[in-house]
């Protein structure tokens, strides 16, 4: 008996597999955009797929349902649309079809969005989104490795997701194109509004250079942009050292923020890769 879980992110779709043992693998999502790499198949190398009980998977926003539902009561892979959600490449909605048609038992999770009966009401009335899913799997595992009711949890990585739990309730968070900086993701500032309105770069794209890399001034792969930056930070670069120190303080205002209006703190976690 196994439990698989699988998510959706930036820079590939990542899967653990509970077992005898645990194990992660990642794959990228253009390799499997192109068809070079299956993921039923990556599965299938380290598990039989009959052994799975149940699998839990995220996709893109998770914006269209408000429970965790089993894959096949889901309609439209669980999304308004695939649209301000970053780069868009394929990988994942391939990693989508392959899992429905494998008929293992799977279910999938919901985004944090405003039609979610457990958030504050001013949140869904400031928001129409909040994070994407996985953000409720790493609350989900804060509250089991902390034991805390009501804490922030702040996963940084490709983007930053601040997530406010109040009696193990999630209640608001501030989305990646809201609030702090990520690596590669961060929120629209006037300079960049602009841009988009003069026509040269529509929003998406925009808030994919909007993290550290902006302010390294770092263009590359998003796979490669994280490792590029801590390079360049380790060699003395000046530009790599304002941009990491700067999301840092993006980070902590963020963190703060929701400090202030939560009833009770029991900690903090910070979480991401």
């Amino acid at each position: 008996m196994a439990f698989v879980g699988m998510d959706h992110g930036t820079t590939g779709i990542s899967f653990t597999i509970l077992s005898k043992e645990i194990e992660h693998f990642k794959l990228g999502r253009e390799e499997l955009s192109k068809g070079k790499v299956s993921a039923i198949k990556e599965l299938s190398k380290r598990i039989d797929p009959s052994e799975i009980e149940l699998m839990a998977i995220t996709y893109a926003m998770g914006d269209a349902i408000t429970t965790i539902k089993p894959l096949e009561k889901v309609e439209n892979r669980g999304i308004i649309s695939i649209g301000g959600a970053g780069k868009v490449t394929g990988g994942g909605t391939a990693v989508y079809s392959e899992i429905e048609k494998s008929g293992i038992p799977t279910v999938l999770i919901p985004g944090l969005h405003r039609n979610l009966p457990c958030l504050d009401e001013r949140f869904k009335a400031a928001y129409s989104h909040h994070g994407s899913a996985e953000k409720v799997s790493i609350s989900y595992n804060a509250h089991l490795e902390t034991g805390w009711e009501n804490m922030i949890v702040s996963d940084i990585s490709s983007n930053t997701v601040t997530i406010l739990i109040q009696d193990s309730i999630i209640r608001g968070a501030m989305d990646a194109c809201i609030g702090a900086m990520g690596v590669i993701h961060g929120p629209l500032d006037l300079e960049m509004i602009r841009t988009i309105d003069d026509g040269y770069n529509t929003a998406n794209e925009c808030f994919s250079h909007a993290g550290a890399v902006k302010i390294a001034d770092i263009d590359t792969k998003v796979a490669r942009a994280k490792d590029e930056l801590i390079k360049k930070y380790l060699e003395g670069d000046h530009k790599a050292r304002l941009a990491i120190d700067t999301m840092a303080m993006t980070i902590t205002m963020e963190i703060w923020g929701l400090i202030s209006i939560a009833d009770k703190i029991d900690g903090i976690v910070l979480t991401g890769s």
